[in-house]
């Protein structure tokens, strides 16, 4: 019988964003798999809501900031009594606080979705993965060992169903019109989002294609909210454009689209792509590091250059001008990359195989 590696899962963010979405779903597949998990955790924070009443164990410490020297004794000698296993931290301050005892059996490896500073933060782990190979090649750039240097992408959950009544709720609710082009992005309202690029572009567009109207729908919360709802009043988009807030399931908003947008000016990775090829959505992407690494211009998406609202008009007018053919061939070939290269069996399967790898490098 296969040995069941256990894994503890260390997460220091009080956020909800890509990251600790992804924390929260290989828990539960590696839970599903049969695999014990633990989740370390700060007390309150999102991840730990959102776990609370799964069938994984959960241990809330502080991680209060970087220096929290009681966070990290907790975190040794908590590591410390779960003997051979994997300890995966994610982000830098779960990281920096992990220091594993010299004679533990434990091995350390550290999960980075960004570009982040290495030294003082990183190092000391025994692995790492990156999920983009752009990633690994910056882990390896920075000094650490080729060898122990793992990309293992990520994935998304399979979308919920959205039947017509709730479709024509969330029209009704918004204020959609029925017969709209509809435009979906969704993220959190900060600079590096490219939103301001987005609401520009749109200004640039007519306000009907073939006779209908055009509206963009905008799901995310963030610092920077209410700079945009001024910025899209200054543009005259308050009646093209619905701002949704922050979306629990955006799902229903994924099935009430034509076509998907990430306008982001920096995405190392970009899941709401993944998000949208899981909806066979066809897609648009500004050409930030993580889009050229997963699109395929005009494949499995248009990609266009970041912070150019003229050329991303373009796009969004080219791609809406098609005929529905096309528009259906890109996001089902979309959906179709996803579910080869990105599915969740895959992930899983990745992570397994590789811890398998690491314990047998234990002494």
């Amino acid at each position: 019988m296969q040995n069941k590696i256990p894994s503890v899962h260390i997460m220091g963010s009080r956020l909800f964003g890509g990251a600790e979405h992804f924390y929260v779903r290989l828990l539960r597949i590696l839970r599903d798999a049969g695999y014990p998990v633990t989740a370390i955790n700060r007390p309150g924070s999102p991840v730990a809501n959102d776990l609370a009443g799964d069938a994984i164990k959960q241990i809330h410490i502080p991680m209060a900031n970087g220096w929290d020297l009681w966070s990290l004794w907790r975190l040794r000698q908590t590591c410390k009594d779960m003997g051979e296993c994997i300890v995966q931290t994610y982000m830098g301050r779960a990281t920096r606080l992990t220091r594993l005892p010299s004679n533990t059996p434990a091995i350390h490896v550290a999960r980075l979705g960004e570009y982040y500073k290495i030294d003082g933060y990183y190092r000391h782990a025994h692995a790492w993965i990156g999920n983009t190979r752009g990633i690994c090649d910056y882990l390896v750039k920075s000094g650490l060992p080729a060898k122990r240097v793992f990309y293992i992408g990520n994935f998304v959950p399979d979308p919920s169903p959205v039947d017509e009544t709730s479709k024509k709720e969330a029209l009704l609710k918004y204020d959609i019109p029925q017969d709209a082009w509809v435009i979906f992005s969704l993220g959190r309202l900060v600079d590096v989002k490219g939103f301001d690029d987005l609401l520009r572009a749109m200004a640039l567009l007519p306000k009907e294609i073939g006779g209908k109207p055009l509206m963009l729908i905008v799901a995310g919360d963030g610092p920077h909210a209410s700079r945009l709802y001024a910025h899209a009043e200054e543009l005259n988009l308050q009646d093209r454009i619905r701002w949704l807030g922050w979306q629990d399931n955006p799902d229903p908003f994924y099935a009430l689209a034509d076509i998907f947008v990430c306008p982001s000016r920096h995405e190392p990775l970009g899941n709401v792509i993944l998000e949208a090829w899981s909806h066979g959505l066809p897609l648009i992407s500004t050409a930030s590091l993580g889009a050229t690494e997963l699109v395929e211009h005009e494949v499995t998406g248009l990609l266009c250059p970041c912070s150019d609202p003229v050329a991303l008009a373009g796009q969004i007018l080219a791609l809406l001008s098609a005929t529905v053919e096309q528009r259906k061939k890109l996001g089902d070939t979309g959906r179709t990359f996803l579910h080869s290269q990105f599915s969740a069996s895959a992930i899983r399967d990745a992570y397994l195989a590789l811890y398998a790898q690491l314990m047998l490098r234990l002494p």
